[in-house]
């Protein structure tokens, strides 16, 4: 082989790899938004990316991930979601109270929301089992667990002859809460108190309410509004002095007494292999709205101290996390 040809066999070889590169498919790009802050976030990434690699795919490897955080102001959200959008993400993975900007972005992307209220009647999508058009998610209602949480409630302070149940109006369950609360209430023969506040104004009226008809326990209802506001709730109830059951870990990480709700890591690790399967080829108006099926009871053993209440050795041993 003369030197010429050599060099020229050389450098085609060196080029191979080069153009192997340029004929490779984009990574694809999942957009993930959430209307709440990225610090006390990592558990749920985590867990989304669990669910991602079930699915086969890993961040960074196969798979990029945008990130976008509203840090509980949520009219940041819809410029997030147009820029997602402009993105061209291949899914956008988004917590509820953020599904109606998202939803306005685009009727082409695939958008898996998390969320606490029903998504039929909130108009999200038309059927459980079968969604159609581009949203499927995963929901983990509140409204069922009323009767629980007002159950571990009656435990932990069981002279509480008034319990509050502050409900935010607004909410598309407010209703079906405030019946479950009141059934729940005659079951365990305690006068319920309900207060509502549909926003962060009301709230210092409410406690007000609360004290004066001498509540001495407290349950705060699902309201996106009440969980971005929950360090404000979570400190009103210890100013107080009432003993609060949230629905929701973030309450309990924010210093609140004990919650008791639907898993969120679960959630996010479900909609994390939704986002996989979206991505090999799934459509998800084909795939049926998950269900919670994990509940976890947080128990705030520092604020308990605080407040210089006792939880009840029975209650510790069923906490599935105790917070020192």
């Amino acid at each position: 082989m003369k030197r010429r040809d050599f060099i020229t066999l050389l450098g085609g070889v060196a080029a191979w790899p080069l153009a192997a590169r340029a004929q490779q498919p984009a990574m694809p790009v999942i957009g993930f938004l959430r209307t709440a802050a990225a610090a006390g976030s990592a558990h749920l990434v985590s867990a989304f990316r669990q669910g991602l690699n079930e699915a086969g795919f890993v961040e960074g490897q196969n798979l990029a991930v945008e990130y976008r955080w509203a840090d509980d102001q949520p009219e940041r959200v819809p410029g997030m979601a147009a820029d997602l959008v402009r993105r061209r993400v291949a899914v956008i993975v988004t917590n509820g109270i953020a599904v109606p900007a998202v939803k306005a972005a685009t009727t082409s992307i695939p958008i898996i929301f998390l969320t606490g209220f029903d998504p039929v009647r909130a108009g999200f999508v038309t059927s459980l089992s079968r969604p159609s058009g581009n949203l499927t998610g995963v929901v983990f209602t509140v409204t069922d667990l009323v009767a629980k949480q007002l159950g571990l409630l009656h435990e932990l302070v069981p002279k509480a002859a008034v319990i509050a149940v502050l409900l935010d109006p607004n909410q598309l369950e407010s209703d079906i809460e405030l019946r479950e609360a009141e059934a729940a209430g005659r079951a365990i023969g305690r006068q319920i108190l309900i207060v509502k506040a549909p926003g962060e104004r009301e709230f210092d009226a409410a406690f007000g309410k609360m004290v004066q008809s001498r509540a001495s326990a407290l349950l705060i209802g699902g309201s996106p509004v009440f969980i971005s506001r929950r360090r404000q709730l979570v400190t009103l109830s210890v100013r107080h002095a009432l003993p609060a059951v949230y629905t929701t870990r973030e309450y309990s990480e924010a210093g609140g007494l004990m919650s008791y709700g639907p898993s969120l890591t679960d959630a996010y690790r479900r909609a994390g292999n939704y986002a996989g399967r979206i991505l090999k080829g799934e459509r998800a108006g084909d795939l049926p709205v998950e269900l919670a099926a994990k509940f976890d009871l947080i128990i705030n053993l520092a604020t308990a101290k605080g407040m210089g209440l006792e939880i009840p050795p029975t209650l510790l041993a069923r906490a599935d996390e105790v917070i020192e």
